[in-house]
């Protein structure tokens, strides 16, 4: 303990905080001295000696000791704003999505809430119970009973119900806010398992809003006839109603239709197929009792464009994907059975992967969320700047030693421009492919590809064609490039070639809507109005002045001027303004194109990863024996990892014999260095006994090594010994 004592006395008085609040001085001093043990000396100076030598030395291994901490504090740091970023990214992207699915659903939910009005007046109409009939324990007879119940059939036209789930939570939340009782129950409810009793369990627990034990509907009576609760209609909605159970279903809606008059439920059935998959669950004498009304909700297609629209197009400086993660996210989106939910988790996971992998990604979050406060557009140069100088050490080396300030806010000032133009340049062609039922995720596919674009760029005619007239543009034989494209922006200029004037006098109004803001391009929109409003006028002239003649052939004419007017105006923003964002400098800030990454965590290669662990396992344990050895194997590794690294020796056999012996022997190495160990011991005869004991028997490696190809069998890695061939083992994955 004397080295200790003097090496603390000496600790000079400008060690760091760290240091002394973490005591890593024990440490430090035991390392060194282990080190140095056999060169100790007995003697008074050379203890002296060796406190010098310690002392003069610990300042230098204090000051590499704070540097290493300062990197690791800076790494901490780095990653916690990582976080920040894309919580606040991400934050923003999905309450946008939630936005766009609540308006989409806007229209079908007024509409039903205008049916349970209708069908709570037509209930009242059956007469009001009086108190002692609505407290009665039986359903009151009348010449009504049995009566029928208010049905909505909601068409979701999905394949999977995962999209359902909170298309019915909003429509439930829709209807408390209007002023009903509403109740959810799931499909899993009428289930044969739970019966009729644990339906009406689940009911009352969802009015009462407590748990009942019995299973009576006097109950809900009773409740329903007190005066907070009476003049509100009783809603029931089941988010699925083809997964639930026939029998269970029918026997509930027979036993409710008794009690019409005191507890007028109202049901709600979401149906992912068709209208009438009701006929093939219920019987006929169940649908008797059913006053059924259908609504239709958008399809998973029109959900899909609507959330591309909003997140990628309109708020592209948001979050931005390249051509390969679009393409790849589509295909995702059709694989997976068309469903909403996947591909918004996908997209999750991609702006998870963009903050984890792009350093200037962090200070992304922070900058807009000033932007949003001061109301600028997302991601202004000025507001990044501001927050270039506060990234952690290990960011700041990366972007602001190689660009200067003055470049970096030109280069971003232009991608904020480009990316707005393009966006909108995108949105005016979905516009036009409207007509011709193009989907936006197509189009956004193809209006990001690099290659697509430079190919019309060496379409482009001669000359400036920003300067180009469009009123000059009047000679039907002039072919533009747009109109040798082809793929989904060819079948959009073909439509609006062949469209009628009315749909182009439609489309234009649409086109003003989308460029108010962007005057690069509604400065050429104008010219375009112009010459609509000039033939429009000329047309009106010639009707006005003879009623009796009609001009077929001028009027064609014309008609065919303006839409290769309208074609002129595409073919302008195809030229200028679909430049993809992936050619821009900068465009890592806030683009994701790492499509490599997103596949292997969406989709995975689960056998490849294990190969990867069992060979590579000390880059995830980080032990520091196993990293120094490199390739050599230590007896100290996991057996499977041992295994399947001596298994890379031989071809597709591997030869049990010869495998458990190469097994053999590195584990024995552990027991040869234990025994050279206790011979070169002072107190070798006590410690033998115990060495014997501890020493692995013949018996416990064989049980190691079945044991180890059981887990290479399990994992896919291995086949076991055939009948034919019981001394070979065949292996089933090669190659990384």
């Amino acid at each position: 303990m004397a080295p200790s004592r003097s090496v603390a006395d000496s600790t000079p008085p400008s060690t760091t905080s760290e240091v002394v609040e973490n005591d890593f001085q024990p440490f430090f001093v035991l390392h060194k001295a282990s080190s140095r043990r056999k060169d100790r000396k007995p003697t008074a100076q050379g203890k002296l000696w060796k406190r010098n030598e310690l002392s003069s030395s610990f300042p230098q291994g204090a000051k590499k000791l704070g540097g290493r901490m300062t990197e690791e504090c800076d790494h901490h740091l780095f990653q916690q704003l990582q976080i920040e970023a894309f919580d606040i990214v991400w934050a923003k992207i999905e309450s946008t999505i939630k936005d766009v699915l609540r308006d989409l659903n806007a229209i079908v939910f007024n509409d039903i809430q205008k049916w349970v009005l209708e069908c709570f007046n037509a209930t009242k109409l059956l007469g009001e119970p009086t108190i002692a009939e609505a407290t009665r324990s039986f359903p009151t007879l009348n010449n009504t009973t049995p009566g029928q119940m208010f049905t909505a059939f909601v068409s979701t036209r999905n394949i999977e119900f995962v999209d359902d789930i909170l298309t019915f939570e909003e429509l439930g939340h829709f209807l408390k806010s209007h002023g009903c009782h509403v109740a959810k129950l799931s499909s899993l409810e009428f289930s044969s398992k739970n019966g009729i009793a644990g339906c009406l369990k689940a009911l009352l627990q969802e009015f009462l809003g407590c748990a009942i034990d019995s299973a009576d509907i006097s109950i809900l009576a009773s409740w329903y006839r007190e005066q907070v609760n009476y003049n509100k209609p009783l809603l029931l909605i089941v988010n699925d109603l083809e997964r639930c159970c026939g029998s269970v279903l029918t026997d509930f809606i027979l036993m409710l239709s008794e009690w019409v008059v005191k507890v007028p439920i109202i049901f709600i059935f979401g149906v992912a197929t068709t209208v009438d998959a009701s006929r093939n669950i219920l019987p006929s004498h169940a649908l008797e009792r059913l006053c059924p009304s259908r609504f239709m909700l958008g399809t998973p297609v029109e959900r899909m464009d609507a959330i591309v629209e909003a997140v990628l197009l309109k708020h592209c400086t948001t979050f931005s994907i390249g051509y390969k993660v679009a393409v790849f996210l589509r295909n995702y989106f059709i694989n997976q059975d068309g469903t909403v939910t996947s591909f918004i988790r996908a997209l999750k996971v991609a702006c998870l992967l963009h903050f984890s992998m792009e350093p200037l990604s962090v200070i992304h979050g922070q900058t807009l969320t000033e932007d949003q406060k001061e109301g600028k557009s997302a991601l202004s140069p000025e507001t990044l700047l501001k927050y270039i100088d506060e990234l952690p050490l290990c960011a700041r080396n990366q972007t602001v030693d190689h660009l200067t300030q003055k470049s970096m806010s030109e280069g971003l000032s232009e991608l904020v421009t480009v990316q707005k133009l393009w966006s909108t340049a995108v949105l005016c062609l979905y516009e036009a492919g409207k007509y011709s039922r193009v989907r936006l995720l197509d189009l956004f596919c193809e209006a990001l590809s690099q290659d697509l674009y430079l190919s019309r760029v060496s379409d482009c005619h001669v000359g400036d064609e920003k300067d180009r007239d469009l009123s000059s543009t009047n000679d039907p034989r002039q072919q533009y490039s747009i109109m040798k494209s082809g793929g989904i922006i060819g079948k959009i200029v073909c439509k609006v070639r062949d469209i009628p004037t009315g749909m182009l006098y439609q489309l234009i109004e649409s086109w003003e809507k989308l460029t108010a803001d962007v005057s690069e391009i509604h400065e050429k929109l104008k010219i375009l109005q112009s010459s609509v409003r000039c033939e429009d006028g000329k047309s009106s002239r010639k009707s006005s002045k003879d009623n009796s003649k009609r001009y077929p052939v001028n009027i064609d004419k014309d008609a065919r001027m303006l839409n290769l007017q309208a074609i002129a105006f595409l073919d302008y923003l195809l030229k200028n303004f679909l430049k993809p964002v992936e050619g821009m400098p900068f465009h890592e800030i806030f683009c994701f194109k790492n499509v490599e990454k997103l596949q292997l965590v969406l989709i995975g290669d689960p056998r490849r990863r294990i190969q990867v662990d069992l060979l590579e396992f000390h880059k995830i344990l980080r032990c520091s024996c196993c990293s120094k050895s490199g390739n050599a194997l230590l007896p100290s590794r996991h057996d499977s990892s041992i295994m399947y690294s001596l298994a890379q020796e031989h071809g597709d056999l591997i030869n049990l014999h010869d495998w458990f012996q190469s097994f053999r022997t590195i584990v024995i190495q552990h027991k040869n260095k234990r025994k050279q160990n206790s011979k070169q011991s002072p107190s070798s005869k006590k410690r033998k006994d115990i060495n014997g004991s501890a020493d692995q028997n013949e018996a416990s490696i064989q049980a190691r090594f079945c044991r180890a190809v059981t887990e290479l069998q399990i994992t896919g890695l291995v086949r076991m010994p055939s009948k034919r061939r019981p001394d070979f083992a065949q292996r089933v994955a090669f190659g990384l």
